[in-house]
């Protein structure tokens, strides 16, 4: 297979992968949530999003530095990358647990200290399965990936569920999450066959920090945007919205599969481009039309079931999760439209300027929920989101400076049809006059055509390959 043939079987893998454990995993959450109830899927989810924003703070982005490196795989590069991650995570327990009583007091959710220690004496183990994860995907090994990923998914509801029917209630939750992170490490180095050894090069190591610091800082502003649903919803509102939240989070994510696929597999394939800005804005292209119209036909039948299927399925705590989880779908599904933007910048080493894009959406997202969430509850998390499409602008801006102009043309008429019908019940049944538009467009047709014939690997006849 060619590259882009290649690609486009390992995106199907990780999407194939995603769409099982889409199936699992609203299987497994309507049962979990429906067992736990909202204050303690909330408390579950709010220090679990606190957990994630540390654990990305102090991986310094060493496994991506592994995927992106050029040149051969080194064995020298591979057991610097784990001894750094070691050092790292046991520095992330510490800070974690300095600095828990300060936390506690702010979200003011009771439990969360006791739980959040618990996670945090996970670190180590998440920090040293990203070595043989990042050899498995630089390889493009993805049908290997989506296996083990799958089974961890498997294994986390299966004994979240056990533990939740004999009354664990949160810790149902943070027990499966143990036994899942055990399991990936074990698959994970059974799967890459690496065998970890420490190893300790100043010169090498100064490599590693240096571009891991500056792709690191605009991750680290990005996932700023997890801390906004524990801080600021579990303060203004308290850990059952918390919980609405991070449901219609979850949900959305969920239903997001491939543009999670298309994303992941982008970090690998773009660096393949980075001396032809050509076929670097194509493979751009092609990624904004194919996550578009993958994530909106999902949120958009789900955005209009859900005020019948949320109470018949999670129960009429539940409820809630409807208002809000068109907000989160459109942000979700804008940022679809742009995340081959930031990929792009990345392989061109461009990090500072996707970090000044983080820094802005995050002040909006932020700032704008500080402002509404005390006037509108948990909803202005919601309008929050809105406000921070503004942003995407700034991200526009540095890719045509640094590469050139994408064409919006087709997935910006997707993007509009899908978004406006997801708020039917907010605005009236008149939103879905664009969702025609996009089915019945032939260019539609033409591309589900072009996609479905790469992922089986064929040739698309007239097509310019990326």
């Amino acid at each position: 297979m060619n590259l882009k043939q290649q690609v486009m079987s390992g995106g199907f893998y990780l999407a194939l992968r995603q769409g099982i454990g889409m199936a699992i995993s609203l299987g497994g959450v309507l049962l979990l949530t429906r067992l736990i109830g909202p204050e303690n899927y909330g408390l579950y989810a709010g220090t679990f999003g606190v957990f994630w924003y540390v654990q990305t703070v102090f991986q310094m982005g060493i496994e991506v530095y592994i995927v992106r490196h050029e040149g051969e795989e080194s064995a020298r590069t591979h057991h610097q990358a784990f001894t750094l991650l070691l050092l790292l995570s046991v520095l992330g327990v510490v800070c974690a647990w300095i600095g828990m009583p300060l936390l506690q007091q702010w979200m003011k959710i009771e439990g969360f200290a006791q739980v959040a220690r618990m996670m945090f004496l996970a670190l180590p183990i998440v920090f040293l399965a990203q070595v043989p994860t990042a050899l498995l995907e630089r390889r493009l090994d993805y049908q290997r990936v989506a296996f083990i990923e799958l089974a961890d998914q498997l294994i986390y509801y299966v004994v979240a569920l056990t533990l939740a029917f004999q009354g664990y209630g949160v810790w149902s939750a943070v027990i499966a999450w143990w036994v899942q992170q055990i399991q990936g490490l074990v698959l994970f180095y059974w799967a890459s066959r690496y065998r970890p050894q420490l190893c300790w090069e100043p010169a090498l190591i100064k490599e590693m920090l240096t571009y891991g610091v500056s792709y690191s800082a605009s991750t680290w502003v990005w996932c700023a945007r997890a801390l906004v649903n524990p801080l600021l919803v579990g303060r203004f509102a308290g850990a059952e919205a918390v919980g609405y939240v991070a449901l219609a989070i979850r949900l959305a994510e969920v239903l997001g599969f491939v543009k999670t696929a298309t994303w992941r597999i982008a970090l690998s394939a773009l660096a393949k481009f980075q001396g032809d800005r050509g076929r670097l804005i194509r493979a751009v292209n092609e990624g904004m039309g194919l996550q578009v119209l993958a994530l909106g036909p999902l949120v958009v039948a789900f955005a209009w079931v859900a005020p019948w299927l949320m109470p018949q399925l999670f129960g009429p705590k539940w409820i809630p999760v409807v208002a809000v989880f068109p907000f989160i779908a459109c942000g979700n599904l804008t940022n679809a439209l742009f995340n081959m933007h930031s990929s792009a910048l990345y392989v061109l080493k461009h990090n500072w300027a996707v970090t000044l894009f983080h820094l802005g959406h995050v002040l909006l997202f932020g700032g704008a929920a500080l402002f509404l969430l005390p006037r509108y509850g948990f909803i202005g998390y919601g309008w929050a989101e809105l406000v921070a499409i503004g942003s995407y602008v700034i991200i526009h801006h540095f890719l045509v400076k640094s590469v050139g102009s994408p064409n919006y043309g087709l997935p910006f008429i997707w993007w509009g049809g899908f978004a406006a019908a997801l708020f039917v019940y907010q605005l009236g049944w008149w939103t879905c006059f664009g969702l025609a538009i996009v089915a019945f467009l032939p260019a539609t047709h033409k591309k589900l055509k072009e996609y479905i014939v790469s992922i089986r690997g064929g040739k698309i006849s007239g097509s310019t390959a990326c």
